[in-house]
């Protein structure tokens, strides 16, 4: 017996494990990763030799199906007779064709498990891949993400090489869980008060086995199951508190509508938006002169098929009706009265995962002569989530959008579509950040947002009376 099927190695490494009174179960495919893992382990097995270069008939259609629909019975009947045609293969090639597909599955993994894991480990649980690949396969995986161990379906192994049978149970339904619960019960880890968390109605006996089940991702049955016994539902491409039907997010459906064509009472001016990066995290900053500010970089963003996270003011989600719908956008509240850290941590995780986080720094619309000064004050909110993250913070220049909805209405002026204002939108490059002084770095962001407006928009002018009223709201303008 060698590599990861030797007992001494793997009593050792199990001795070598913390002592946890919690753990943290996670299922692979379509929990952790986006689909399968199945097509890469099969390319390296391939590529190693060890598999044929034909195909199982219909495995191709099974296996988008899977990536829609989750795990199926036939899928499962054909996973549990890979044993037996890994019969004679050697060990140590398998192990190998694994790690050489762990990097191609952690470039998979869901952008937001990363900062799952970090959070189970900060209350000292325990993070175990639980899933029905075979062992040697994924064991690769699981150390390149840094997990504690992992539950899986083990093949028996004679002098070097697999003899064509299952070591134990098949890893799937009940008997996931129940391979669960032994590991749990050699470590000292009551089930009741760990997590699970799969994408699988077959999952459901380890689910329901643990104090914490969350279904993730999860297959229709599962999403009932869910539904009928009030388990969390969640996605691991999505920041936490954001629905998805079909696979889709309500903000991915709103693009649809976030189509200059489709809002008759503005024009829109937006050369491009290039500067705003296709993937990765990054902090996006404007300046603040209406209600419609969120709605304009909604249109900015939506050019470049991305969500946004908007960082807004509590009293927004707290809101009726409102309140949920931008929670289920992907909204961070800023409670501004507490000068805590949450929003920013909040953010934070959400450029973690990748996202594109949006921040107004200047807080609120300015009131007054204010609202035309060419120098723009800001808080360092922006700047201290770039130090937090290292995500770049790129500016964007909005003018207009007070003509659209002005401070002192109620609602926006959608009935203007005979003679609609033109609402011209900027985006410019990254802003350069020392970090030694967040009131210094917060200059320089304003000062690049203020290089995005047009001239007039960097000149002192006194306003008439009636453009004073506009930036105050109803019953608020002074005498």
């Amino acid at each position: 017996m060698t590599g990861y099927d030797n007992k001494d190695f793997r009593d050792a490494l199990l001795a070598s494990l913390p002592m946890a009174r919690e753990a943290a179960f996670f299922d692979l495919d379509r929990t952790l990763l986006r689909g399968s893992s199945g097509p890469f382990l099969s390319a390296e097995l391939r590529a190693a030799g060890l598999l044929g270069d034909g195909s199982i008939p219909g495995l191709g259609l099974l296996n988008r199906i899977y990536d829609v629909f989750g795990e199926s019975r036939p899928i499962m009947a054909l996973t549990r007779r890979a044993a037996r045609q890994a019969n004679g293969w050697n060990v140590e090639r398998v192990q190998q064709a694994g790690l050489d597909a762990a990097q191609a599955l952690v470039d998979r993994i869901q952008p937001f498990a990363a900062p799952l894991f970090r959070q189970h480990r900060e209350a000292g649980r325990l993070v175990v891949l639980a899933t029905t690949t075979p062992y040697d396969l994924v064991k690769p995986l699981a150390d390149a993400l840094g997990l504690d161990d992992v539950v899986a379906t083990r093949y028996t192994v004679r002098d070097g090489t697999y003899d064509g049978s299952v070591a134990g149970e098949f890893v799937w339904g009940p008997a996931k869980r129940d391979a669960v619960k032994k590991w749990a019960d050699d470590h000292g880890v009551p089930l009741a008060d760990s997590w699970a968390y799969s994408d699988s109605y077959f999952d459901a006996p380890l689910l329901s086995a643990v104090g914490h089940p969350f279904a993730v991702n999860p297959d229709p049955r599962l999403q009932l199951l869910a539904l009928l016994r009030r388990w969390p539902v969640i996605h691991l491409d999505a920041p936490p508190g954001v629905p998805k039907l079909l696979g889709v997010e309500p903000q991915q459906l709103l693009h649809l509508l976030f189509r200059p064509e489709l809002i008759r009472y503005a024009r829109f001016d937006i050369p491009g938006v290039e500067q705003i990066p296709a993937s990765g995290p990054a902090i996006l900053v404007a300046n603040h002169r209406s209600y419609f500010d969120v709605i304009a970089l909604g249109i900015a963003i939506a050019r470049r098929g991305r969500p946004v996270r908007m960082l807004g003011k509590k009293e927004v989600f707290e809101a009726p009706v409102l309140g949920p719908i931008a929670r289920a956008l992907g909204g961070i509240p800023v409670d501004r009265g507490t000068g805590s850290d949450e929003p920013l941590r909040e953010a934070a995780r959400a450029l973690e995962g990748g996202e594109v986080v949006a921040i107004l720094p200047q807080g609120t619309i300015p009131r007054g002569r204010a609202f035309f000064e060419p120098e723009l004050q800001g808080r360092w909110g922006a700047v201290k989530l770039a130090a937090m993250t290292k995500a770049p913070v790129i500016p964007g220049g909005l003018w207009g959008t007070e003509h659209v909805w002005p401070r002192n209405s109620r609602v926006p002026l959608v009935w203007n579509v005979t003679g609609p204002p033109l609402i011209r939108i900027r985006v410019g490059a990254p802003v350069p950040l020392e970090y030694e002084s967040a009131d210094v770095d917060t200059q320089r962001v304003m000062r690049a947002i203020v290089d995005l407006l047009p001239p007039e928009g960097r000149v002192r002018r006194d306003p008439t009376p009636e453009e004073l009223a506009r930036t105050f709201p109803p019953g608020h303008a002074p005498g």
